[in-house]
C-alpha cells in the first residue's frame, strides 16, 4: 500500500531562499531512490515548506529516511530552521473509485 508523507519546514527569518537551496537538490536524488513515486516542494501561504512524498511502501520510505539523502539533507537544513520539521504519514482511505480515492 503506497504512504503519503507530507513534512513541513519552517524556516528562520530570513532563511527561506536558504532552505529551499538546501532541499532543492534532493528532489531530483530522491526520485532515483527505490519506491519514490512523488517529491516535491510547494510553499505554504504561512511560510513555510511543504514537502510532499508518496512511497510505494512504508519499507521503502523507512529506508529513504536511513539513507544518506536525507543525512545530507538534514546536514544541509543545520541552523535554517525556526523549529523540527513536522513529518506525518497518511495512509490512503479507498473512496470512489481506485484513480479517485488516492494521490
Amino acid at each position: 500500500m503506497t504512504i503519503i508523507v507530507t513534512a513541513e519546514f519552517t524556516p528562520k527569518e530570513g532563511a527561506y531562499d536558504q532552505v529551499v537551496a538546501a532541499l532543492s537538490p534532493a528532489i531530483a536524488e530522491v526520485h532515483e531512490e527505490p519506491g519514490c513515486l512523488l517529491y516535491a516542494i510547494h510553499e505554504s501561504p504561512t511560510g513555510q515548506i511543504m514537502m510532499i512524498e508518496k512511497w510505494e511502501s512504508a519499507d521503502l520510505l523507512d529506508a529513504h529516511g536511513a539513507g544518506d539523502a536525507v543525512k545530507r539533507l538534514n546536514a544541509s537544513l543545520d541552523g535554517l530552521l525556526a523549529k523540527p520539521v513536522d513529518v506525518t504519514r497518511l495512509v490512503p482511505i479507498p473512496a470512489g473509485t481506485p484513480h479517485q480515492g488516492a494521490l
